[in-house]
């Protein structure tokens, strides 16, 4: 069994809700909801950051298949760009959770200190709860492995920036292609996407 909790609340129905991709310069950002099964646990769950690509894949499988409902949803960059990345960040949990058509859940379980508020469910923002609560943690796997295939399929368009590898996220060589080739549709043209301005005297 996971070491991470298998609820907050006992007999309530939960979802864990968490995104990936907030900190990125292109992509959307990607958000899972899921509601686990007690009766059909799954092993090793934990917060996506800390699995190897491999496990998060293998367990991305057991979720689909153990979980009693999960939903995944995505805000592109251009809606980043309108609404900020917070609100978006909230709005793609609230897509996600509009995913949920099995099961109904009766609290959600937020990762973070921050929500708005989905209809009118109650909600618990946990600090790091993808490390916490298996639900959250099943959600943060979802999440992040849906847009790492995003950004896969998107290297494919655009290999300069070399997203098969840093899926998107402010790296050095990510900087340095933005700064030598410009910027891509799929960019969020609302972010400081060349940081210090280093980059700008190499390239510029």
């Amino acid at each position: 069994m996971s070491a991470l909790q298998a609820f907050c609340n006992k007999n309530v129905v939960e979802a864990g809700c968490d995104e990936a991709g907030r900190g990125c310069l292109s992509g959307p950002v990607v958000a899972g909801a899921v509601v686990l099964n007690p009766d059909n646990p799954i092993k090793g769950l934990n917060d996506s950051k800390k699995l190897s690509e491999k496990n998060r894949l293998l367990l991305r499988d057991e979720i689909l298949n153990k979980a009693l409902d999960y939903g995944v949803g995505i805000v592109s960059n251009i809606e980043i760009d309108e609404i900020n990345i917070l609100n978006a960040s909230f709005l793609a949990m609230h897509r996600a959770v509009d995913q949920l058509k099995k099961i109904k859940p009766q609290h959600l379980l937020i990762d973070g200190n921050r929500f708005n508020k989905y209809e009118s469910l109650p909600h618990s923002c946990i600090i790091k709860g993808d490390g916490i609560y298996q639900s959250i943690a099943a959600a943060s796997i979802l999440a992040k492995t849906t847009r790492d295939q995003i950004m896969r399929d998107a290297h494919d368009q655009y290999p300069i920036y070399d997203w098969c590898n840093n899926k998107g996220y402010p790296t050095k060589n990510h900087r340095k292609a933005i700064a030598e080739f410009g910027t891509s549709p799929h960019h969020r043209m609302s972010f400081n996407l060349l940081g210090n301005d280093w980059q700008l005297r190499l390239f510029k």
